[in-house]
């Protein structure tokens, strides 16, 4: 489920919003949500967090997609020249690679898609939660998402306020130091 689709609801509920209440609103506010969230320092801890927790996967699905290569060159290029138990072994370990790459292309999909979900929903809150307490510390009346507002002046986008109040509300742990180098 992307992200976007998780707005929508959420976007339709404040066009609706907008419509009845805009002529008794006295202060509006702003936000483009999804770029409030994707810029905070937690997301960006998170997507560098997922990197490195899937990174030896995805350096295995490359090399065995360098093997698969090499396989398969094997077989074009000397068919002749290779045994028919030695075309039958490369064969088998191609059926054999290609099945491991497939497993942990579907494994690395399925973690890196439950991984965005959790933080994007647990962030998604929390920003909420921060718009809300910005909103009623600049006394505005109604806060809608710019992708639902066809025009609005940037005196009214509360955006940037909003992912700063959030690095500053739940500031991303600082990454471990780095292991002193081996003598």
């Amino acid at each position: 489920m992307s992200f976007q689709k998780f707005l929508r609801p959420l976007l339709v509920c404040s066009a609706v919003l907008v419509a009845t209440q805009v002529a008794s609103a006295q202060k509006i506010g702003v936000i483009n949500l999804q770029k409030a969230v994707f810029d905070t320092a937690e997301i960006s801890k998170a997507q560098a967090d997922m990197n490195a927790t899937l990174g030896p996967r995805q350096a295995r699905a490359k090399q065995l997609e360098a093997d698969l290569q090499s396989i398969a060159q094997k077989l074009q290029t000397d068919p002749g020249k290779l045994t028919a138990q030695a075309e039958f072994d490369l064969n088998a370990e191609g059926k054999r690679k290609q099945t491991e790459l497939q497993r942990i292309n579907e494994d690395l999909q399925a973690d890196a898609d439950k991984i965005r979900t959790e933080v994007l929903t647990k962030t998604t809150e929390k920003m909420q939660a921060v718009v809300k307490k910005l909103a009623e510390e600049k006394g505005l009346d109604l806060v809608v998402d710019a992708q639902v507002a066809l025009y609005f002046r940037n005196t009214m986008d509360i955006t940037g306020e909003a992912t700063a109040a959030y690095d500053k509300a739940y500031p991303a742990p600082a990454a471990a130091p780095a292991a002193p180098p081996k003598k």
